[in-house]
């Protein structure tokens, strides 16, 4: 038996429960991972809130790091005793051990530590992703990140810093702007400001930016495509702040034939060979120093409820995990 949380319904923190639960065998094609950490993310908020709507009664939780305790038939990438992070599909990371997918679940390099991985995973290959298999992005072009000081902010921030590419933040306080130019941003303004669409524009001379990455959504939809230059690129890829409204197609047109996507990180995993490529660039980032990953927030798996009101009240920066064990 191990501990787990689930919810029963959706709604608010409240509805998170720690029950026991059984935890068998690996079947064909799975591992069970006892976990040392597991990550929070703002995916776990919408699939309690019910924006990402579950069967339930479900287990919680995207993100986890550990040690592989016993895998099934098929399985060749890992073995017993093995250092292990993922980010995965199906939910249920917040739990002492766990039998999930094993395609998904990387091999962790001795050089990071459980709570990294727990951190690092499903925020890093995001990043990944933005920069690297969503569209062409090359040193010397323009960013505009939003939420630059969360925790995928502040990975994208040193990760666009590594590659030469120039990164203007926003962030909701003069000093998380600070903290994302600690961290490699060229420029941070505060969203809160009135004009910061203008400031955008001036930091660009007017031409306005290559891609935007926005994972505020409503907020920030309309503002975002003012940013950008023609032809430019809206990377859509979160909902903080609420889902973006159904807009016209020709808006795109008039700003300037710009292009809008909203992709997921769980397409660009799904294959096994691809999520393994992405980890095992994320932790070469890291291991060489590139992107730190700054763990900022811990709270026990019996807390998780209070780290869901401290990530939707902002009050968290850079990476947060829940401790297990």
């Amino acid at each position: 038996m191990v501990k787990t949380i689930i919810i029963e319904q959706h709604g608010g923190p409240e509805q998170f429960k720690l029950v026991d639960r059984e935890v068998g065998g690996p079947g064909p094609g799975q591992v069970r991972i006892r976990h040392h950490a597991c990550g929070l993310n703002f995916i776990d908020v919408y699939q309690r809130s019910g924006l990402y709507p579950m069967q339930l009664p479900h287990a919680m939780g995207m993100e986890g790091a550990g040690v592989i305790e016993a895998v099934g038939e098929g399985v060749k990438h890992l073995k017993p005793g093995d250092r292990a992070a993922y980010a995965s599909m199906p939910p249920g990371a917040y739990c002492e051990a766990r039998v999930m997918p094993a395609a998904q679940v990387c091999p962790l390099p001795d050089g990071l530590s459980f709570e990294q991985g727990a951190a690092m995973m499903l925020k890093g290959m995001t990043v990944e992703y933005l920069f690297h298999r969503t569209t062409p992005i090359q040193k010397g072009d323009s960013v505009l990140f939003h939420a630059a000081a969360g925790g995928v902010g502040l990975m994208a921030c040193q990760w666009a810093r590594s590659e030469g590419i120039r990164l203007i933040g926003t962030a909701g306080s003069d000093e998380k702007c600070q903290l994302a130019l600690d961290h490699g941003a060229e420029a941070c303004i505060n969203y809160r400001s009135p004009d910061w669409v203008a400031q955008v524009r001036a930091l660009t001379g007017g031409k306005g930016v290559d891609v935007v990455m926005d994972a505020v959504g409503k907020d920030t939809f309309d503002g975002s495509l003012d940013c950008l230059r023609p032809l430019g690129m809206l990377i859509s890829f979160g909902n903080a702040s609420g889902p973006v409204p159904p807009f016209n197609l020709a808006t795109l047109a008039a700003k300037g034939s710009l292009k809008v996507t909203r992709p997921t990180l769980f397409t660009h995993i799904a294959d096994h060979e691809t999520c393994q490529a992405m980890a095992r660039h994320l932790f070469d980032k890291v291991s060489s120093g590139a992107v730190e990953i700054t763990i900022e927030q811990k709270f026990p798996l019996a807390q998780v409820a209070d780290a869901h009101r401290a990530l939707e009240g902002r009050k968290t920066t850079g990476q947060t995990v829940i401790t297990v064990g």
